[in-house]
């Protein structure tokens, strides 16, 4: 059993609360071998390094996981073997993973890996994988994320939310005029059929356009009939946030206020990259055969993939159906696997 990882998913830490998880995870990395710290948006952050050769700057190998967690308190328990508590799957086992995967290994020449436990992922501003992207060019990068120990994730959807709000003037319910309830349920419907009309012939849902109806509430005083509403919408390679908000924007009516924010572009993987190949032999050598999968949600390879050149997948032990579920558990035995995975991959980093 990982004490590290029991250790750190008994500190509960939801966005916005992650420090103490934060401050067990580099005082962890401090006394196993990382140069190790807190950065400037409150994330971990620790580096170990393989010999480097004097005017030669290492290549990097970027770990990068989430410390943050979904709300909701489970209690930490192990029960035969299993992990049980909020984080176990996303994503501190995954995070945990690449802390002891790193310790373990034999950096070799030329390399430094860091593993970093970003601030802020279960939020739409994902405030840690934004200064890590700008503070680091790595080489290589995997995204902590839960897949199970076989399987290589190579893409996210992207990513928009919209606040709408209308106002209309109150009138007897007798007249003909429709109210700002009836409005924004049309409203939702012609995005809906939008939608439906973009994605025909489509079947991935990987590549199909996704909106949802989050959040509707009505009100208001005397004279002004209010409702408000919250879209949220699951994006394929093909659409980016800006021209959906566009779209969306003409199918509203008229006064409607719409607000988009949480813009995240959708990231693919080659599966053919190097990465990707070395990641897969290296499960195969484990006994198991690789799966590949593109998932319908977001994660921080989302904000990386737009601002770093390099190849990037997400790997992680767990499954994510149950994320952010109040059965959140992990299994040891495939925690144990994705450590081993990702510790023979490291020492197979070639030498530089």
């Amino acid at each position: 059993m990982s004490q590290l990882l029991t250790d750190l998913v008994s500190i509960y830490s939801p966005s916005d609360e992650e420090q103490a998880a934060v401050s067990a995870l580099v005082a962890w990395m401090a006394a196993h071998g990382f140069a190790a710290h807190i950065d400037a948006a409150g994330s971990a952050v620790g580096e170990r390094a393989g010999v480097q050769f004097e005017g030669t700057p290492p290549k990097t190998l970027m770990l990068l996981g989430h410390i943050d967690t979904y709300p909701g308190h489970i209690a930490t328990r192990v029960e035969d073997d299993v992990l049980y508590g909020r984080g176990s799957v996303d994503a501190k086992g995954s995070l945990c993973a690449f802390a002891e995967a790193a310790a373990d290994a034999n950096i070799p020449a030329g390399w430094r890996v860091v593993v970093a436990g970003a601030v802020e992922e279960e939020s739409a501003t994902s405030k840690g994988a934004r200064h890590i992207a700008a503070t680091y060019q790595p080489d290589l990068c995997i995204i902590g994320e839960p897949s199970g120990a076989s399987r290589i994730t190579l893409g996210y959807k992207g990513r928009l939310l919209v606040d709408a709000t209308l106002q209309r003037a109150n009138v007897h319910t007798a007249r003909p005029e429709p109210s700002a309830v009836e409005l924004a349920v049309e409203f939702w419907q012609a995005v809906k059929a939008w939608a439906n009309a973009e994605n025909a012939g489509i079947t991935r849902y990987f590549d199909k356009i996704m909106p949802s109806l989050r959040r509707v509430r009505s009100g208001g005083d005397p004279f002004v009939e209010t409702v408000e509403m919250t879209l949220g919408f699951r994006l394929p390679p093909a659409w980016m946030p800006e021209a959906v908000l566009e779209t969306i924007t003409k199918l509203a009516p008229e006064g409607m206020e719409l607000r988009g924010y949480g813009p995240e572009r959708a990231h693919q993987s080659n599966r053919a990259s190097p990465l990707v190949r070395s990641l897969a032999a290296v499960i195969r050598a484990n006994g198991d055969d690789p799966g590949y999968v593109l998932k319908t949600g977001t994660s921080d390879m989302n904000v990386v993939g737009a601002v770093w050149d390099c190849p990037i997948v997400a790997y992680g032990p767990g499954d994510s159906n149950l994320d952010h579920t109040p059965d959140e558990h992990l299994p040891l035995a495939e925690y144990r696997r994705a450590v081993q995975v990702l510790r023979t991959l490291i020492e197979a980093l070639p030498p530089v």
